[in-house]
């Protein structure tokens, strides 16, 4: 081909270039200003392509907005809830949301998922949905036992069994009281022969060997076996130019053959704290002071209950059993057994002093007088049965001299999610609550929660959660809506009566290591002052209050601000607010009226724990 062919052929392809950039300008054009002509969406529009892009891949999320968009739109003023074809879209979406659900339900009961299958249950059983002919909870809970027996995995597969020991047939309950005997845990073994005895008729085929030892009692010269001296050496401590050792003693108990032990989680707090910036390593030691140490490291932990899971490779003498444990009375006669001070293997001896003390941000503990002291802290307490009661933890700030224990009950409902590893994610739904006569109250609705999501409101009353309604001994109210979410998880949904009649189904969130800390962070003094101190305000509109911006609407009874004398439409002012979080408080200077005191005026400082125990 000659150059004058080419020169031709490239001018021919440079007008079309030159025919075709305007024509595509153009038309990029047209589609532009085409799109500038479309009106914008709507908040609501936005809100309902989160549903739609959720729906697939997280269908409770999906049933979770549902509710938000509920809560914002679907009112009598509300436009987008008085369109018809809204309303249906939202139908719509919830069945598909449900139907997504149990195929995710399905897909786990066929890759034996059990605790996703059970999990996906409970989100079901939420909303109202049978789930007999899927499963329900405590069938793929056996499962996920069984398959833990089989595997090895003591600790689990026992609890597990327990929990769903109505379940069990004769031949299960069997096949548990072998293992339970191979794992040296006599009172587990004592309970799957209770079990076996009621379906054989008391009386069937069970090997004598097995009943003889079930049957049999450990005293405490045994227990003392399965206890180990905790030390966290955490290096040198610097102090005047002297160096000495920094190290923090402690005690823990075997609970499974393998080598898990329980202890408190304060001990072994600089072994897994992201905040903690130095050396940190622990051992257990089994004998005296001039016994080796063994190295050991956490498994699992529960900051908000303070336990602990850790492993070292050591094969205990005796084990602990944590799934036949005593839920115990008051004047009951305990021991305690630690190593208080490092001296190991001691063990002394008390009473249940109280019951239903609230120091920790979920559940309540129990005061003991049995002496414990510095290095106690992680023991387990044992009645005279010698069922285990409780795990030693001591340190209360402002109650020096008494002693207290997690009772053993939460420590098995706590376990399932340490033994999974790292910390434990427990739900929850951003709410502060006061037990009065007339229920538990929602005093306080933290910001950024699945609560504040469907404005639930202030000031109602929980009257269900999951359709059933919630009662417990007066005091113990907020104790018991605790444990009705503690064993689900993050991510799950549940449903939610109120006294004003709305009807709420959230998904539960990750419940944050102090969920104050983190409200206040998002929130206003003013409303913060009521979860942390019990004052609920309202504006100051009266003329003779020139220098008080609020009125005391209400005082949370038994809060720091009860006990300092507060009272209805006292006139006050917030004049600081400062929230220590690193210390675990927070700081309210205020200037008021007590009507108690004639109106005197008085400037106080109030002082909360950012660790409230009454968050749900």
């Amino acid at each position: 081909m000659t150059r004058k062919h080419l020169d031709n052929r490239c001018l021919w392809k440079t007008g079309w270039i030159i025919v075709l950039v305007p024509v595509l300008f153009s038309c990029h054009s047209v589609a532009k200003a085409e799109k500038r002509l479309i009106p914008p969406k709507s908040t609501s529009e936005f809100r309902l392509d989160d549903i739609k892009n959720s729906i697939g891949d997280d269908p409770a999320l999906a049933i979770h907005r549902i509710g938000i968009y509920r809560a914002i739109y679907v009112s009598e003023d509300a436009v987008p809830g008085n369109d018809e074809e809204t309303l249906e879209t939202l139908r719509n979406l919830e069945e598909e949301a449900v139907r997504n659900l149990k195929e995710f339900q399905e897909k786990a009961i066929a890759e034996k998922r059990w605790g996703d299958a059970a999990s996906l249950a409970r989100s079901l059983v939420s909303l109202g949905i049978p789930v007999e002919q899927s499963g329900n909870e405590p069938e793929f809970v056996l499962s996920e036992a069984k398959k833990d027996l089989n595997d090895g995995n003591y600790l689990p597969a026992f609890l597990g069994a327990v929990q769903a020991h109505e379940e069990l047939g004769l031949e299960d309950a069997l096949l548990f009281l072998e293992h339970a005997v191979k794992a040296k845990q006599r009172r587990t073994a004592a309970f799957f022969l209770a079990v076996a005895d009621k379906l054989a008729g008391n009386g069937g085929n069970i090997t004598e060997e097995y009943r003889i030892y079930a049957q049999g009692r450990d005293s405490p010269s045994d227990m003392i076996k399965g206890v180990a001296t905790i030390i966290v050496d955490r290096g040198t401590r610097i102090e005047r130019g002297m160096g000495f050792p920094d190290m923090v003693l402690g005690s823990a108990f075997f609970v499974d053959i393998s080598g898990l032990l329980i202890t408190n989680y304060h001990v072994i707090a600089s072994e897994v704290e992201p905040s903690y910036e130095g050396y940190s390593r622990m051992y257990l030691r089994m004998g005296s002071s001039s016994s080796p140490r063994i190295p050991a490291k956490v498994i699992g932990w529960d900051k908000a209950m303070d336990l602990a899971l850790i492993k070292a490779e050591f094969s205990p003498e005796y084990v602990f059993s944590v799934v036949d444990r005593s839920i115990p009375r008051i004047g009951d006669t305990v021991l305690a057994i630690g190593s208080p001070g490092g001296l190991e293997k001691t063990v002394t001896s008390g009473i249940v002093s109280a019951l239903g003390r609230r120091f920790l941000q979920l559940g309540d503990v129990i005061q003991i007088d049995a002496a414990v002291n510095h290095g106690n802290s992680g023991g387990p307490v044992i009645d005279q049965e010698g069922r285990l009661v409780g795990i030693v933890f001591a340190g209360v700030e402002q109650y020096q001299g008494l002693n207290f224990a997690v009772p053993a009950e939460r420590l098995a409902a706590a376990l399932p999610s340490m033994i999974k590893g790292g910390k434990a994610e427990r739900p929850w739904l951003g709410l502060t609550l006061s037990e009065t006569v007339y229920g538990a109250e929602i005093i306080y609705v933290a910001p950024g929660t699945p609560a504040a999501d469907q404005q639930i409101k202030e000031g109602v009353y929980i009257k269900t959660i999951n359709k059933q309604e919630v009662t417990a001994p007066q005091g113990a109210l907020i104790t018991a809506l605790q444990d009705c979410l503690f064993q689900l998880r993050p991510g799950e949904l549940i449903s939610l009566e109120t006294s004003d009649g709305a009807s709420h189904t959230l998904m539960m969130a990750k419940r944050p290591d102090i969920p104050l800390a983190e409200a206040a962070k998002k929130d206003s003094r003013e409303r913060l002052a009521a979860p942390l101190f019990g004052i609920i305000l309202s504006p100051a509109m009266s003329g003779d209050l020139l220098f008080f911006d609020y009125l005391v609407k209400k005082v949370v009874r038994g809060s720091i601000a009860y006990e300092a004398g507060l009272s209805e439409n006292d006139p006050i002012s917030i004049r600081g607010f400062q929230v220590e979080e690193k210390n675990g408080y927070a700081l309210l200077n205020i200037s008021v009226k007590k009507r108690r005191s004639g109106y005197l005026q008085t400037f106080m400082q109030l002082p909360a724990l950012l660790d409230s125990p009454d968050t749900l």
